[in-house]
């Protein structure tokens, strides 16, 4: 059965493809939380609509679970991130690796 419930998404990563896919979400009515070591790229898509966040735990404490965390980030920061972000997340919690890393690193 579908649904026209919004979502809810966590990003981290506001450069110019994370700012552009919360913009499309917030603009049709799902709910983004996000996250960037850049404080006025959070700033910027928090005028926007977006729930701004000021740490990975920040962030993980807004979403409902189960959480969804899409990051978008540079290859050289995917995986200090994601061992971060794992401490904070439940099992059944999704975390979607939209950055440029190589692909065979996120499979497990």
């Amino acid at each position: 059965m579908a649904t026209d419930a919004p979502m809810q998404l966590g990003m981290i990563g506001l450069g110019r493809m994370g700012a552009n896919l919360v913009r499309r979400l917030t603009r049709d009515g799902h709910r983004c939380v996000v996250y960037d070591v850049n404080e006025s790229a959070v700033q910027e898509m928090e005028g926007e609509g977006a729930v701004a966040a000021r740490s990975l735990g920040d962030l993980v404490a807004k979403l409902e679970r189960p959480r969804a965390v899409w990051l978008m980030l540079p290859a050289a920061v995917v995986q200090s991130t994601l061992d971060q972000l794992t401490e904070l997340l439940d099992p059944d919690d999704a975390v979607i690796d939209g950055g440029n890393s190589y692909y065979r690193d996120d499979i497990t």
